[in-house]
């Protein structure tokens, strides 16, 4: 990664204890209610799993690359694929989570636009972990983004 080279962010604090949160991403039965429909199995250090929106009819491969247990998660993800690092700071509220998509393929233009889609995207997967772990409930912002289906490139 350069310095020039574009990269997704988006941070949220949650109020809950950092291993709850850490748990949420790394548990498909949880990570489901705010995110993805379905996963094949946990992140676990060097495991491939998909990730299933079945709204979409769209999956994703999905290989861990390093996992620490309540600090930090990096994915390598999609095609051609990206990384995704998830980092967990427990703070006196909560636990920020910081998630950073980068490694984006194409002419600058087109990694620009990449970038900032992927950073709205988490930024609703973060808005919904926040309702979810915060008070159970489930907003659907994943699912709702695109009522008629995934935009045709």
């Amino acid at each position: 990664m350069t310095d020039l080279a574009p990269v997704a962010v988006a941070e949220m604090l949650i109020r809950k204890p950092v291993a709850e949160v850490f748990e949420a991403f790394v548990d498909p039965a949880i990570t489901s209610k705010f995110w993805f429909t379905h996963g094949s199995g946990r992140l676990d250090g060097g495991s491939g799993i998909e990730w299933e929106w079945r709204m979409y009819g769209f999956s994703v491969p999905v290989t861990v690359k390093n996992l620490v247990k309540d600090k930090k998660i990096v994915v390598e993800w999609n095609d051609p694929p990206t990384t995704v690092e998830w980092t967990f700071t427990p703070m006196d509220k909560g636990t920020f989570v910081s998630i950073r998509n980068f490694g984006f393929a194409g002419r600058a233009e087109e990694q620009v636009k990449t970038a900032v889609d992927s950073a709205g995207g988490f930024s609703f997967v973060l808005a919904g972990a926040k309702a979810w772990l915060e008070q159970g409930v489930t907003l659907g912002l994943v699912a709702d983004r695109h009522p008629k289906g995934l935009p045709s490139e």
